[in-house]
C-alpha cells in the first residue's frame, strides 16, 4: 500500500531520483539528502507505514536484518569508527516524515555531530524505578 501524498513513498518507489545504495522487493536504502555524517543513509520500506507501531512484525524483522547487513557493509567500505541505528516514532520522539524509516549513521572520531544521541539521564528513586518496571514488564 502506498500513500500518494507521502514523499518517502515516492522516494521508495523511485518516482523521485535518489542516491540508491540498495534495493529489494521490500525496501530501498538511499543516502540521506541532509546527512549527519559521511555515508548517512535511510532504510525506507516500499509500503507505507507511518511508524513502527503500524508495521507488521515480519517487515520490522526484515528492516532490522537489513540494518545489520548495511551497517556491516558500510563499516567495511567507509572505514568508520562506529555506527548508530536511529528510528523515531511520532513528533515528540523526533519523527519529521511520517513514513517509517531507519537512519544508518556511520560515526567517525572526527564527527562534528557528537551529540546525535546524547541525553541527560533522569534521576529516579528505587520506588519510581519499581513503579515503571511494574507498568512496562511483559507478563
Amino acid at each position: 500500500m502506498k500513500d500518494d501524498n507521502c514523499i518517502f513513498c515516492k522516494l521508495a518507489a523511485g518516482d523521485i531520483p535518489t542516491n540508491t545504495v540498495y534495493e529489494d522487493d521490500t525496501f530501498r536504502v538511499i543516502m540521506d539528502a541532509n546527512p549527519a555524517t559521511k555515508g548517512h543513509s535511510l532504510i525506507i520500506p516500499k509500503d507505507h507505514f507511518a511508524n513502527l507501531y503500524e508495521m507488521d512484525e515480519e517487515v520490522a524483522a526484515k528492516a532490522m536484518k537489513l540494518a545489520k547487513k548495511m551497517a556491516v557493509h558500510m563499516k567495511e567500505k567507509l572505514n568508520c569508527d562506529g555506527f548508530n541505528l536511529l528510528q523515531n516514532n511520532e513528533e515528540t520522539a523526533g519523527q519529521t516524515v511520517f513514513h517509517f524509516h531507519m537512519h544508518l549513521i556511520p560515526r567517525y572520531k572526527e564527527d562534528k555531530n557528537d551529540d546525535i544521541l546524547k541525553y541527560t539521564p533522569l534521576e529516579l528513586s528505587d520506588d519510581e524505578m519499581k513503579e515503571i518496571l511494574d507498568m512496562i514488564k511483559v507478563k
